[in-house]
C-alpha cells in the first residue's frame, strides 16, 4: 500500500512538473502572438507615461496650462493602459480560471480540515498543560525562524543594494493599488479571537479557526469518555476531507499549467531581464534561507532531514507553481504524517505555522522594504532598520489569507518609516514571480518546524 502511494505521489510530481514546463512554453508563445498587441501597447504607453512624468517635473508652476495639459495627457494614457491590461486579462481568462477553480476547491476544504484535525490533535494531547507546553515550544521556534528570516533579508539587501544598482524609474502614487495596513494591538487581538466560528470558516481565517479549535479540543478532552465520541466523529470527518483532498489534487497539474501560462503570457520573459538583479538576489536569499532552515532541522532530527525533503517536495512544487502555500496545506499535512510525525502534533503545529511562521514572506518583507528605500536614495541607519524589523515581526502575524498579504504589510511599514508608498509599484509587476518562491519557502519552514517539535515531543516515528 505504501509503495503504491509513493508511486502515485511520484507520478503527481512528474505531472506537476510537466504542467509547469508546458505552462511556461505556452505562456511564452502567447506572449509573442495572442496578446502581443496588448503587451506592445502597454509597453509603449508605459514608456510614454515616463516621458510625460519627466516633462511634468520640469514645469514648476502647477497651475499653468502646460502642467494641466500634461496632467490630462497622463490621465488619458493611464486609462488606456488600464483598459489594455483588462482586455489582455480577459483574453487569458480561460487559463487563469483553471488555477482559480483549483484554489477555490482547496480553500473549500482548508477550514474543515484545520478544524477537525486540530480538535482531534488537541483532544489527544489530553489537557491544557500539554497544549501549553507544545504551544510554547512551537511559538519559540516560530519566533526564532521569523527573526532569522527577517534578519537574513535585511543583511542581503544591505549587501547587494539592488535599489541603488538597478536605476529603475521611480513611480508616483497613482501607480499603487495596494491598501496599506499597520495592525494595532487592539486590531491584532480582534483578528485573533473570532466573534463567530462560522464567519471565520467562511472567510478562511486560519488563526481564528485555530483559536476556536484549541478551546473545542481542550473542552472535548476535559469531559472524559463522552468526548471520545466527538473525537471519533472528528477523526472520521478529517479522513473524509483528506480523501476529498486526494480527488482535488488530481487537478493540480492542470492548475499549475493554467497559472504559469497566464503569468508568463502577461509578464513575458522580458521582465526577467529588467529585474534580473532583484529576482536573482531574492531567490539566492531564499536558497540561503532553505539551507539555514534545513540545517536547523538537521541539528535536531539529523539525517532524517533528507527524508523530510523528499516527502515535502510535492507540496513545495505545488506551492511554487500556484503561488499559494495554502494550496499545499492538505498535501503537506498528509506528507508530514507519512514522514513519521504524529497526527496530534502535525494537526496542532501546521495550522499555527500558517499564521505565525511564513518564513519566505518574512524575508521578502525586509528585502522589499529596504529595496524601496534604496531606490529613493533614503538611507536608514542600523537602529532604524532593526526597528523596521521588529515592526514587521509584529504586523505580519495573523494576516494569513489576506490577498497580497506581504504587499499589504510592506505598505503599512513604508508609511511608518516615511518611505514613499509609491515605491511598491516597482514590485507589483514581478510580485507573482516572487510569490512563487515565497510560498514554497513557507511550506519548507512549516514542515521543518513540525518535524522538530515532533522530535522534541518524542512523537516522531
Amino acid at each position: 500500500m505504501a509503495e503504491h502511494t509513493q508511486k502515485k505521489g511520484n507520478r503527481l510530481t512528474l505531472y506537476i512538473f510537466i504542467g509547469l514546463l508546458l505552462g511556461v512554453a505556452l505562456g511564452f508563445w502567447l506572449n509573442g502572438t495572442y496578446v502581443k498587441s496588448e503587451n506592445d501597447q502597454v509597453t509603449m504607453l508605459t514608456s510614454s507615461l515616463e516621458s510625460v512624468k519627466k516633462q511634468m517635473e520640469g514645469v514648476k508652476d502647477t497651475t499653468s496650462e502646460a502642467y494641466k495639459g500634461f496632467a490630462a495627457l497622463k490621465a488619458d494614457m493611464s486609462g488606456k493602459k488600464a483598459e489594455l491590461m483588462e482586455a489582455r486579462d480577459s483574453k487569458l481568462e480561460p487559463f487563469s480560471l483553471i488555477a482559480d477553480i483549483f484554489l477555490r476547491l482547496i480553500k473549500m476544504i482548508v477550514a474543515p480540515l484545520v478544524f477537525t484535525t486540530l480538535v482531534v490533535g488537541v483532544a489527544k494531547l489530553g489537557d491544557i498543560k500539554s497544549v501549553g507546553r507544545i504551544g510554547g515550544k512551537t511559538l519559540l521556534w516560530f519566533f526564532c525562524a521569523s527573526f532569522a528570516s527577517l534578519m537574513l533579508g535585511m543583511v542581503l539587501v544591505n549587501f547587494f543594494e539592488p535599489g541603488t544598482r538597478m536605476h529603475l524609474p521611480l513611480p508616483d502614487a497613482a501607480d499603487v493599488v495596494v491598501k496599506k495596513t499597520a495592525l494595532s494591538l487592539k486590531e491584532f487581538l480582534y483578528h485573533v479571537f473570532p466573534t463567530s466560528v462560522i464567519d471565520a470558516m467562511a472567510k478562511n481565517e486560519i488563526l481564528q479557526i485555530v483559536v476556536f479549535s484549541i478551546f473545542f479540543g481542550v473542552g472535548t478532552a476535559a469531559i472524559g469518555p463522552k468526548g471520545e465520541v466527538v473525537v471519533d466523529i472528528m477523526d472520521s470527518f478529517s479522513h473524509v476531507i483528506l480523501k476529498v483532498t486526494g480527488y482535488i489534487m488530481n487537478a493540480a497539474p492542470l492548475a499549475v499549467f493554467g497559472a504559469m501560462t497566464a503569468i508568463i503570457a502577461k509578464q513575458g520573459l522580458g521582465i526577467l531581464s529588467t529585474y534580473a538583479i532583484f529576482i536573482g538576489e531574492f531567490y539566492l536569499g531564499l536558497l540561503l534561507l532553505w539551507l539555514l532552515l534545513l540545517f536547523a532541522g538537521f541539528l535536531f532530527i539529523r539525517r532524517r532531514i533528507f527524508s523530510l525533503v523528499r516527502h515535502i517536495k510535492d507540496p513545495a512544487i505545488l506551492a511554487f507553481s500556484t503561488s499559494s502555500s495554502e494550496a499545499a496545506f492538505p498535501k503537506t499535512l498528509m506528507e508530514l504524517e507519512r514522514f513519521g510525525c504524529k497526527n496530534r502534533i502535525v494537526s496542532f503545529v501546521l495550522p499555527l505555522g500558517y499564521s505565525f511562521n511564513l518564513d519566505g514572506s518574512m524575508m521578502y518583507m525586509t528585502f522589499a522594504s529596504l529595496f524601496i528605500a534604496q531606490s529613493y536614495g533614503i538611507h536608514l541607519d542600523f537602529p532604524t532598520q532593526m526597528s523596521m524589523l521588529m515592526v514587521l515581526m509584529l504586523t505580519s502575524k495573523g494576516i494569513a489569507g489576506v490577498p497580497r498579504a506581504s504587499l499589504v504589510v510592506i505598505a503599512g511599514t513604508l508609511a511608518t518609516f516615511n518611505i514613499p508608498e509609491a515605491g511598491l509599484a516597482l514590485l507589483l509587476g514581478i510580485d507573482p514571480l516572487l510569490d512563487m518562491g515565497r510560498s514554497a519557502t513557507n511550506v519548507v519552514g512549516n514542515s521543518v518546524a513540525t518535524a522538530v517539535v515532533s522530535k522534541w515531543e518524542k512523537a516522531l516515528d
